[in-house]
């Protein structure tokens, strides 16, 4: 997959400066490495770390998954760490996410607003909980459609961990290559065998700082238009 790279070099050269400035720092992050270390390895390639090498320091003001790709926002500074901050706890952030889905919805838009319970079992899913879960809302939006499947705008107006993938779950459609919240093992699924990650791209981030207002996009990693263009193909 890297060529022989180090891993640790080979996602420093697949990712893509977005935007820089004395407060911010914008990346287009690669799927396949956490935004802060995970688990008990300290030590394992993380993105701030490979970053900071580069940038100096940096302060993290959200996360995208492990085998989540695009748009990431880091602070430079403590200041700009604490107004970011607020503004992704007050949903003062527009975020949009492209997921690539199993099925073909027959609806152009839906907002999902299923409870969701967070860290369940021992695969650590998000399920949905009405007694438990915490509101979350996902409003979705049909982008194109294929033979079974279609591509979907996602914009959650709440925060919760895999809440994308939980809500696009229990509307029935989940990611393609999504195992964990009931997408097609790959052996029978045509298209997951060139999608070795759940289908999901942080595709814009757009917010307001200092009277400025700020919009970023990530441009699709390479599986992710792979996926696409064979859609495509009548």
């Amino acid at each position: 997959m890297n060529g022989g790279q180090p891993l640790s070099l080979y996602f420093f050269m697949t990712l893509s400066l977005i935007y820089s400035d004395e407060n911010l720092l914008v990346v287009n992050k690669p799927a396949g490495i956490a935004t802060i270390p995970e688990g008990w390895d300290k030590s394992a390639p993380n993105l701030r770390h490979l970053l900071e090498a580069e940038f100096g320091r940096l302060w993290i003001v959200h996360r995208l998954d492990k085998a989540t790709s695009g748009v990431i926002v880091f602070a430079r500074t403590a200041e700009a760490h604490r107004t970011l901050s607020l503004f992704f706890e007050s949903h003062a952030v527009h975020k949009t996410y492209h997921a690539i889905v199993c099925g073909a919805p027959k609806w152009d838009e839906r907002t999902a607003r299923h409870p969701l319970h967070t860290n369940v079992g021992r695969s650590h899913r998000t399920v949905v909980d009405y007694r438990r879960g915490k509101p979350s809302e996902t409003a979705f939006r049909v982008l194109e459609r294929f033979e079974g499947y279609a591509l979907l705008a996602a914009v959650p107006a709440t925060g919760r961990t895999h809440q994308v993938r939980a809500h696009l779950a229990a509307l029935g459609f989940p990611i393609i290559a999504d195992a964990l919240y009931g997408a097609p093992p790959v052996e029978r699924d045509t298209i997951s065998p060139y999608m070795q990650r759940p289908a999901l791209h942080a595709y814009s981030l757009a917010f307001e700082l200092e009277g400025k207002p700020f919009l970023f996009t990530a441009p699709y990693p390479e599986d992710f238009a792979g996926v696409l263009g064979k859609l495509r193909v009548p």
